[in-house]
C-alpha cells in the first residue's frame, strides 16, 4: 500500500530538504505543474552521463491515454527493449516510482507505468472494485499497447493485480516479480491494524515511517526528493483509495477468485520484501513464494515496506538479472 505522494504535496519540498506514442493513445490533459525540486540518486547508482538523461526521460515523459476495451487507460513509458509493466500500490500514481529505478530498468528495457483504476486519467471499472477487476484492466493496457508476453512488477497492492493478471492472463506475462504483497489464499496475515492506520494518515512523516525504518532517514529522503521531480502533482481520490483498502482485504481474505489459483501458475517469479515491513509481515513473504512453483525468495536485512527503493541498488540488480 502506498498513498504518500499525497501526503508529501502538502510538505512540498520542507520534508525534501529535512528528511511514445502507443497504437490506441492519445496525449493526456495537461495537470497543474508544481515548483521544480532538486535531485539526488541513491548511493550507489551513477549519476552520470545515460542515466541523468534516462532519468530526465522518466521526470518528463508524457502522460498518454490508451482506449482499451476496459476504458481509457493513463501511462507513460521509457526505454527500448523487453517491456516490463510496473504496478503501483494501494493509494499510489504514476509519480509513487523513484525516477533512478525506473530510469536503471529503461535501460534494457521498454518500461510502461500506469495508473489503476479510478486514479489519475484511468477510467472505472465496475464496482465493487476488485484486485481481478484491476488485473484485468492491466490485461486491456497490455493488448492495446501490443507489450505481448511481457514482465510484470508490482508492489504492495500492485503484486497482487500482477499474480492476479498472471493467473487469469497467463499468455501476457513471462515474469514475475513481486514486491512487498500477499498471497490472496486466504491464509496471509492480514495487514497490521496500527501500520495500516499510520499508512493512512494525513501527516507525510507518519506514512514515511511505515514505508522506512527509523534508521533509513538518508534513503527516506532520497525517494521523497525523487518523486517531488515529476512536474505534475495528482493524487488517487480518497473513495478510490477506500474501494482499494476493502479489495486488499478481500483479496488476502482468500475472497477473490484469482487470488485462490496463484498455486497454479507456471511464470518465474520472484518474491521479494525487507524483513522490518510494517505492512506486510515477513511470514507472509515466505508464504508466497512457498505457494507460488518455483518462485525464488529475496529477503532485504532491516529494510522495510519500501525496501525496492531503500536497497534499490541490491534489488535492481536482482531484478536485472532475473528478467535476463
Amino acid at each position: 500500500m502506498l498513498w504518500v505522494r499525497p501526503a508529501l504535496a502538502l510538505a512540498g519540498a520542507t520534508i525534501a530538504v529535512a528528511g511514445c506514442g502507443a497504437s490506441g493513445s492519445t496525449a493526456a490533459p495537461a495537470k497543474t505543474s508544481a515548483a521544480p525540486v532538486a535531485t539526488t540518486a541513491p548511493v550507489g547508482i551513477d549519476t552520470t552521463g545515460p542515466l541523468v538523461a534516462r532519468s530526465a526521460a522518466v521526470v518528463n515523459a508524457p502522460t498518454r491515454i490508451a482506449r482499451t476495451a476496459a476504458g481509457p487507460v493513463g501511462y507513460r513509458e521509457v526505454g527500448t527493449g523487453s517491456p516490463v509493466l510496473l504496478v503501483m500500490g494501494l493509494g499510489g500514481t504514476m509519480d509513487d516510482w523513484q525516477p533512478a529505478f525506473v530510469a536503471a530498468l529503461a535501460a534494457d528495457h521498454r518500461v510502461v507505468v500506469f495508473d489503476n483504476a479510478g486514479v489519475g486519467q484511468t477510467g472505472t471499472v465496475p464496482s465493487p472494485l476488485s484486485i481481478t477487476g484491476m488485473a484485468n484492466q492491466a490485461s486491456a493496457l497490455i493488448s492495446t499497447l501490443g507489450l505481448g508476453r511481457t514482465a510484470v512488477l508490482g508492489w504492495s497492492m500492485g503484486g497482487m493485480i500482477a499474480q492476479a493478471l498472471a493467473v487469469l492472463h497467463p499468455a501476457q506475462v513471462s515474469r514475475l516479480v513481486l514486491a512487498a504483497t500477499q498471497a490472496g489464499t486466504g491464509h496471509a496475515l492480514p495487514v497490521p491494524a496500527a501500520a495500516g492506520a499510520a499508512a493512512a494518515s494525513a501527516d507525510p512523516a507518519t506514512v514515511l515511517s511505515v514505508l522506512f525504518p527509523p534508521d533509513q532517514a538518508a534513503a527516506e529522503k532520497t525517494y521523497v526528493i525523487g518523486i517531488l521531480r515529476y512536474p505534475d502533482f495528482y493524487p488517487a481520490p480518497r473513495a478510490v483509495v477506500a474501494a482499494q483498502a476493502l479489495a486488499v482485504k478481500q483479496w488476502i481474505a482468500g475472497k477473490d477468485p484469482a487470488g485462490r489459483q496463484i498455486g497454479q501458475l507456471r511464470v518465474p517469479t520472484l518474491v521479494a520484501d525487507g524483513t522490518v515491513d510494517q505492512l506486510d509481515p515477513v511470514a507472509n513473504d515466505r508464504l508466497l513464494a512457498a505457494t507460488v512453483p518455483g518462485a525464488k525468495l529475496i529477503l532485504y536485512p532491516g529494510a522495510g515496506h519500501a525496501f525496492l527503493f531503500q536497497d534499490l541498488v541490491s534489488f535492481l540488480s536482482a531484478v536485472q538479472g532475473f528478467l535476463g
